[in-house]
């Protein structure tokens, strides 16, 4: 693959870790840039692949347009949240909603 110089300005700090992580690994800091962003360009590409394979899904759940709360996601059947009994509404019936059961 062909190869393009560019120039690149570094927080002190952050020049001197590329200088020492570049020996430690005996390239260059050219070299050890490069491949830190070709790993970070590789990682991009198959997050967006990812996401687009998951939108691209069906839908596995169906909704009224209505939202759970966080407390009705993580409250177990039965309980009461603000003097309401909460149930499951997947198993509940329209008429249950009222039965104190």
């Amino acid at each position: 693959m062909r190869t393009r110089n560019v120039t690149v300005s570094l927080e002190e700090e952050v020049a001197l870790w590329a200088r020492l992580e570049a020996a430690r690994r005996d390239t260059s800091v050219s070299r050890l840039l490069g491949d830190v962003l070709k790993q970070q360009m590789a990682r991009e590409k198959r997050y967006e692949k990812a996401m687009r394979s998951a939108l691209a899904r069906a839908p596995f759940l169906t909704t009224d347009g209505r939202y759970l709360s966080r407390d009705e996601v993580y409250l177990s059947q039965g309980q009461v949240l603000d003097g309401v009994r909460v149930v499951s509404p997947f198993e509940a019936s329209p008429g249950s909603l009222d039965d104190p059961g």
